[in-house]
């Protein structure tokens, strides 16, 4: 039996619609793949956190010691952004090293990213003693660390020539530790309060090292740069460039730490251990550069004049992220200067020279008594002076009024002077501070 007019009809009418969905899809099909095309790869976007939060990551890679990782992109994320890891102390945590410290803020300003490890050990103290953790790739805090980094240069294409790390006691040891076992990773260091790499060494599982932290552990420049070079024995490339922070009344992790620390970096990048330049940058600190003057010098240490164990406050983070390069280049700006002005003249010979220093009040109340500080350029050594007392003779100086000088009233002014021996550089200093604050020069 045929089919009748009206059933030919309704077969018709059935048939339209898939052709109508067929011809959609084919005219879909280009630009759904094109789409396809355009965007980014799942695993990006799955495992790309929010933005201008702390926010922790799982299932990052190898972590054999079960470290927690935490980590803040700011809202402007640059492309290809640094990397800093900001290394937290005995008792911390990745949150509290976030809460406590200023780079999230300046992350926000400057657009890296933040990675804060954060230890799951009863102690809170990360690994820097096990020989698992003093070489390469040998397991233990190190290795999830260097994890955490791989992470976050995969999924924000991070630049592996900015990859930075910088930590407080503990988290300043495995500052030390992290360069040193991966030297190929890390550009440069900033270590609060820290000791050499190696030096908390143990071998009965113990993780501390009374002797280290006492500061008793002397070693040659050498010896401490061959712990350094034998956690990566196979390396042969550039090595990180590392700033050393430390009080000189530090009485957890002593104080001796501190120049051990300077041999040892200065060792490792192959420099002297005479001080390119030294200055003051803030009252009480005394800062020596070493194979350089600016301010990425293969080392820099800054010894804090009676300053404890807790040493870190804000403002340091800006002179970290200076040493490191990321701040944009230059000096950190110098802080404001006081209610006075320096001006200087000298007048030079072949090994001598002659300075006259006039100090202005340039405020509305009289100082009675004064002292001027002010840091000699390498090589000069006051002989004598005038007009006040100078202390000591070489580096950082402190001119203590006369006993006829030490009154400036408002608007007034006192000259004092000194005379130097130098080894080639006659220039006067470019800063000084009366009272602790910095006075203008001209």
């Amino acid at each position: 039996m045929r089919p009748t007019a009206a059933g030919n009809t309704l077969k018709s009418a059935r048939k339209k619609p898939r052709s109508v969905l067929a011809a959609l899809f084919g005219a879909l099909a280009p630009l759904l793949a094109a789409l396809t095309l355009l965007a980014p790869p799942a695993a990006a976007r799955t495992e790309a956190v929010p933005t201008a939060t702390l926010a922790e990551v799982t299932g990052f890679g190898t972590n054999p010691s079960n470290l927690q990782m935490y980590v803040y992109v700011p809202a402007a994320v640059t492309a290809h952004p640094a990397v800093v890891v900001a290394v937290h102390y005995c008792g911390g945590s990745g949150p509290a090293m976030y809460s406590g410290t200023e780079y999230a803020s300046l992350a926000d300003q400057l657009g890296f990213i933040v990675v804060y490890p954060s230890v799951t050990r009863a102690s809170k103290c990360f690994d820097v003693s096990s020989p698992q953790a003093l070489h390469r790739d040998g397991g233990s805090d190190p290795v999830g660390i260097k994890s955490m980094v791989d992470w976050v240069k995969s999924t924000y294409s991070a630049d592996p020539g900015r990859v930075f790390a910088l930590g407080i006691s503990s988290g300043a040891m495995m500052t030390n530790v992290l360069l040193g076992d991966y030297p190929d990773v890390f550009a440069a260091g900033a270590a609060f309060a820290g000791v050499p790499f190696g030096c908390f060494a143990t071998t009965d599982g113990s993780e501390w090292n009374t002797a280290c932290a006492n500061g008793t552990v002397i070693q040659t420049p050498q010896q401490w740069g061959d712990l350094v070079r034998a956690a990566d024995p196979g390396y042969t490339g550039p090595r990180p460039r590392m700033q050393l922070w430390h009080g000189t009344a530090d009485d957890t992790l002593r104080y001796p730490n501190f120049g051990e620390e300077i041999k040892q970096w200065t060792n490792v990048q192959g420099i002297g251990q005479t001080p390119a330049a030294t200055d003051s940058p803030a009252t009480g600190w005394t800062r020596a550069r070493y194979g350089a003057i600016g301010d990425q010098a293969p080392v820099e240490a800054i010894s804090l004049q009676g300053v404890t164990h807790n040493l870190y406050t804000y403002g340091m983070g800006a002179r970290v992220l200076t040493f490191f390069g990321l701040s944009g280049g230059g000096t950190t700006p110098p802080p404001p200067t006081g209610p006075c002005k320096v001006t200087v003249t000298t007048s030079a010979w072949n090994t001598g020279l002659t300075a006259s220093v006039t100090i202005a009040n340039t405020g509305t109340s009289t100082l009675d008594g004064w002292q001027l500080g002010f840091t000699l350029p390498t090589g000069q050594t006051i002989t004598n002076g005038w007009g006040a007392t100078y202390t000591p003779a070489s580096g950082t100086v402190t001119a203590t009024n006369a006993s006829y000088d030490g009154t400036i009233a408002p608007n007034a002014s006192v000259t004092i002077g000194y005379q130097a021996n130098h080894t080639g550089n006659s220039a006067a200093p470019t800063a000084y501070t009366l009272n602790g604050t910095a006075c203008a020069v001209g």
